[in-house]
């Protein structure tokens, strides 16, 4: 695959994490301030231990699913100017939970939050701005929410906000301030941020070009499971680009990646098992992947010509186990 691919998605595409994957914090003023009482001092054979924070009722109903019970007393939060309340309450519309998804009303409990000084909520809002949803889509509001929050400490914050520059949408383009926003998201531990950076030390966008830097970028994000890094990461290993060569590990992003769905690393482990290069080589192995990756898209002629030479008990193997696979990663209720 190509490292040239994502720096153009760079300039196009907004890619947006998900909020809604992230835990809110706790609601009322105990998960600002929380006091500990005081514990007993350390002896050889029992360390101290601080008591922890109690659990706001509101957000403890909605860690237990207990969504109308979370609203009514996230509303009752809220109405004593909690901005964390109003925070949840906009959760709870947005992803449909115990009511009605509402993204307008979400939207309006947002911008509460947001006015209120609630980090999330500016993020959260950013977002809808920036797609559109529940209020008009306007990419100069949403990077002005972006902004705020990126000061408040918010690492998605950063990173979107570094998108849009680099996109020239909503902010001038800059190369060089995406970069500075993005690696702060990427230091701040951000997977898509780390393999953004990656590709723009890759092609010199925004940073001096630094294959060493690439890799090293692009490898922690494969690290942390992002497919698309994996297979970056797998190419960069097999051509010694940036990081020493080592086919084996190489084998195992490759792997990782085409088992978590990625047709691109599905037709790399295909072509490994059909020539034999680190596994063993087989023939059925490498069409069940091949058959994958070409349901998902990606042709590949030899691997067709490959198909070709299959014997009927052959194909019939690899059709079963690619539809085994299928039915695996995607069950049926």
């Amino acid at each position: 695959m190509k490292s040239k691919r994502r720096l153009e998605m760079l300039a196009c595409l907004l890619v947006i994490p998900l909020l809604f994957g992230l835990a809110l914090p706790a609601l009322g003023a105990n998960a600002v301030k929380t006091k500990t009482t005081e514990a007993a001092p350390a002896t050889a054979d029992a360390p101290a231990a601080e008591t922890p924070p109690p659990r706001d009722p509101a957000y403890a109903a909605f860690e237990d699913g207990r969504y109308l019970t979370a609203l009514e007393l996230a509303k009752k939060a809220a109405a004593t100017g909690e901005p964390t309340a109003h925070t949840l309450i906009a959760r709870l519309y947005a992803e449909g939970l115990g009511v009605q998804r509402d993204l307008k009303v979400a939207a309006g409990w947002y911008r509460k939050a947001a006015d209120l000084g609630d980090i999330n909520a500016k993020f959260a809002l950013g977002l809808m701005f920036a797609k559109g949803e529940g209020v008009a889509k306007d990419s100069a509001a949403a990077a002005q929410l972006f902004e705020q929050a990126a000061k408040g400490g918010s690492v998605p914050a950063k990173y979107n906000l570094g998108l849009l520059y680099a996109a020239g949408d909503g902010r001038p383009q800059d190369a060089v301030k995406a970069a500075a926003l993005i690696t702060e998201a990427a230091k701040g531990g951000e997977p898509q941020a780390r393999f953004d950076l990656g590709q723009m030390y890759a092609n010199g966008a925004g940073v001096q070009l630094d294959e060493s830097l690439a890799a090293h970028w692009t490898e922690l994000a494969a690290a942390s499971g992002l497919s698309d890094a994996q297979v970056e990461f797998a190419v960069m290993l097999f051509k010694g680009r940036g990081t020493l060569i080592d086919k084996s590990r190489a084998a195992w992003y490759f792997t990782a990646a085409a088992e978590h769905g990625n047709p691109i690393a599905q037709n790399r482990l295909a072509n490994l098992y059909a020539y034999g290069v680190v596994y063993t080589k087989d023939v059925v192995t490498a069409a069940k992947w091949h058959l994958l990756a070409r349901k998902a898209g990606v042709s590949d002629f030899r691997l067709d010509l490959l198909l070709g030479t299959l014997k009927p008990e052959q194909r019939a193997q690899a059709d079963a186990d690619a539809t085994q696979w299928l039915e695996r990663v995607n069950p049926t209720p």
